[in-house]
């Protein structure tokens, strides 16, 4: 206990990483207050889960187009510099929502217009920030500072949504007001960043270059396997798309109700980012992750048929603890195995991944809920996970087979 205690007092007294993460989590933190609103607001003006699904569409749409775009700019230009840049423009969109707000303007296009720009300017931000990290911190620490910094992601996943709900329920303008502050803090912290940055040797922008990150990881078994595993997972299991549903129509519950669901996940998620801070895995990763990936299915299911808030939230809190597991491994994977050149790169290939997983999976989900009700598409998208662990366990034996993860 002792040395771990004093290996995470080494991560966050490195220099840079404070700021590192305390950009991390100011920008997660307003993004989530931004996302519960909007939510709320257009499942309010509409009532339709096929509403709820363009939501997830718009943000999954530009992460696709730019994907390969945002691997180039990252490994090319300053990953300071397109941190700031992306959190001024989420700060100056969510000025505009708070405004819109106020004024009656927003509806649902424009809704869904606001929700397309922040997640172009996300898919520019999320992997660039990744690839910024094992920059500030050498591979020793680095699977601790990602665990040290999921557990701060997480309470901002905490804290955000609760914030969101409440701020929405005093006053629809004050999620989106808050939030641009909360972005302009964000730009702060990561342009305040101490390293040195020497730009990487300008290669030729031939198609090789452009899908160097998908070469990578198909080159490395075990990476592609525990990507893609994450991304069917979360693609069948996530239900965070029906939660405005589930919290209105089948729990009767408000928006604070809806803050307290979205936020169980990141409770779960943040016990067990500090369990993994204070004991790396150590012994059987891969079939730990498998396991607590079947768990993720399992406890989707029960959500999906409870009719009690208290049920509901611990199987969401079960959610988010499973899914940690997978998440400290998938990063620790990605960060370790891919060379400083190259991680701009293959950290837009992983974003994709996990943005087809959340985004496309609320479309996916939302689709499904509407055509076959929220309780069917939960109970489904559950039995589906637990299946794709089954079919992974066979179509990836060396992932079972990872014992340890040593930089």
């Amino acid at each position: 206990m002792n040395v771990s205690a004093v290996h995470q007092d080494s991560v966050l007294r490195h220099p840079g990483y404070l700021n590192f993460a305390a950009s991390r989590v100011f920008s997660s933190l307003s993004f989530q207050c931004v996302a519960i609103a909007m939510g709320w607001m257009i499942y309010d003006q509409t009532r339709s889960a096929f509403a709820l699904a363009m939501v997830g569409l718009c943000q999954f749409l530009p992460m696709v187009v730019l994907t390969f775009v945002v691997g180039h700019v990252a490994d090319r230009f300053d990953r300071r510099r397109i941190g700031l840049v992306c959190q001024l423009i989420l700060a100056i969109v969510s000025a505009a929502l708070a405004v819109a707000t106020w004024q009656n303007w927003l509806t649902p296009s424009g809704i869904l217009t606001a929700v397309t720009i922040m997640g172009a300017t996300v898919a520019f931000e999320r992997p660039t920030m990744a690839a910024l990290l094992p920059s500030i911190m050498p591979p020793s620490l680095l699977q601790r500072a990602v665990a040290t910094s999921t557990s701060m992601m997480q309470t901002a996943l905490i804290v955000g949504p609760s914030l969101g709900g409440l701020l929405y329920g005093v006053d629809a303008v004050a999620p989106f007001a808050v939030a641009a502050v909360l972005f302009a803090v964000a730009s702060v912290n990561v342009i305040s960043i101490r390293m040195k940055w020497t730009p990487s040797r300008r290669e030729p922008v031939t198609l090789s270059s452009v899908f160097a990150g998908v070469s990578f990881i198909k080159s490395k078994p075990v990476m592609l396997g525990t990507i893609s595993l994450d991304l069917f997972a979360v693609l069948l299991g996530g239900a965070t798309a029906l939660l405005p549903i589930f919290a209105s129509d089948i729990l009767q519950a408000g928006p604070w109700g809806l803050g307290m669901l979205r936020a169980a996940p990141a409770v779960g998620a943040l016990t067990m980012s500090i369990l993994l801070a204070r004991r790396s895995l150590t012994s059987k990763v891969g079939a730990k992750m498998l396991v607590a990936v079947a768990v993720f299915g399992v406890a989707t299911i029960v959500f999906a048929l409870s009719t009690s808030i208290a049920l509901s939230i611990t199987a969401l809190f079960v959610v988010g603890a499973a899914d940690t597991v997978s998440v400290v491994v998938r990063s620790s994977l990605v960060q370790l195995l891919t060379p400083d050149s190259m991680r701009g790169r293959v950290n837009a290939v992983n974003s994709l991944f996990i943005g087809t997983s959340n985004q496309l999976g609320e479309f996916e989900s939302g689709m499904l809920a509407g055509m076959m009700g929220p309780v069917a598409a939960g109970v489904i998208g559950g039995v589906g996970t637990i299946v794709v662990v089954l079919m992974w366990t066979r179509l990836f034996p060396d992932l079972r087979k990872v014992d340890t993860l040593q930089g």
